[in-house]
């Protein structure tokens, strides 16, 4: 009975840790997306799209906190100001920077963390804020093992699946979703075929600010909403993209749970110190075996 008991009560914690990891990945999933949609369409590294959420988030925390709007209104203002932010910097920045070297561009990004972690302080004060959560009480549980999961966690995890699934859904059957797809194969040549190629590129920075906004929200609650709110977000996420692959769409965010998973479990099993390190490491590794990732392509040029 007792070796019944110690097994049951492992298996809790696992699916305690599986259930948990779930809501990680689905923050970390969010965050890769928004990178690989700027990526596939204006071919940059998208390095400031954690600080771009932050600044989202913490416009968000400051309308619930300070002016007792309701979290979902500020979300939605959150939105419109992702949306707004995508817009300027591909706008004024990016188009800007077409005859920029592709190392260039990838050091406007980070010019740009910079910009957003200088206006965050001077928009909203120095003080770490405390974005309530959506559900603030209650959790379903699994009889017999003692495993459970908030009704938050729940809510978290169903917005990234609903919208990462809707994403996919116009990528693959619209027409705006092939618009993209043939601004990711070839640019010029789609702009040549039609494409209003600046528009997708347009809209992919829009979509990438909602997206790091939505994953800044989810995540705020379990901290406080500071300037480095969205530090290890932004490194999971690229880990996320390079493990999955910069080829494809869902690549990365297959990355992004697999790195939710496996951090959570080597943390707990293995090193509450070094089991993020450890995880780094393990996908370092796996990397040289197959360096264009989990369902990378390898470009072959033809000439």
């Amino acid at each position: 009975m007792k070796w019944v008991s110690l097994m049951s009560g492992e298996l809790g914690t696992l699916i305690q840790l599986l259930l948990r990891s779930l809501e990680t990945g689905s923050v970390y999933a969010l965050a890769a997306l928004g990178i690989i949609i700027v990526f596939r369409t204006s071919l940059i590294t998208h390095f400031a799209q954690g600080s771009m959420g932050m600044f989202n988030t913490f416009l968000v925390t400051t309308l619930v906190v300070s002016f007792a709007v309701p979290l979902w209104a500020a979300m939605l203002c959150g939105a419109v100001s992702a949306v707004i932010c995508g817009f300027l910097v591909d706008f004024f920045i990016i188009r800007r920077a077409k005859r920029v070297t592709p190392v260039g561009r990838q050091i406007i990004t980070l010019g740009l963390i910079m910009i957003f972690l200088g206006l965050a302080p001077m928009v909203f004060g120095v003080d770490p804020l405390l974005l309530p959560r959506f559900i603030t009480g209650g959790d379903f549980r699994i009889p017999g093992l003692g495993a459970s999961i908030s009704h938050n966690a729940v809510l978290n995890i169903s917005i990234g699946l609903v919208l990462m699934g809707t994403l996919f859904y116009i990528l693959q059957k619209t027409k705006l979703g092939l618009a993209v797809r043939v601004t990711a194969s070839n640019e010029p040549t789609a702009r040549l075929m039609g494409v209003p190629t600046r528009t997708v590129t347009l809209l992919a920075w829009a979509v990438a600010g909602v997206l790091g906004m939505l994953s800044g929200v989810m995540i705020a609650p379990a901290t406080t909403v500071t300037v480095t709110l969205m530090n290890i977000v932004q490194v999971n996420a690229l880990f996320a993209c390079v493990l999955g692959g910069f080829q494809t769409f869902y690549g990365p965010v297959i990355a992004a749970y697999i790195i939710g998973i496996g951090n959570n479990l080597l943390v707990y099993y293995v090193s509450s110190v070094w089991g993020g390190q450890i995880m780094y490491l393990l996908i370092l590794i796996f990397l040289i075996f197959r360096p264009n990732g989990l369902v990378g392509k390898k470009y072959v040029k033809k000439v």
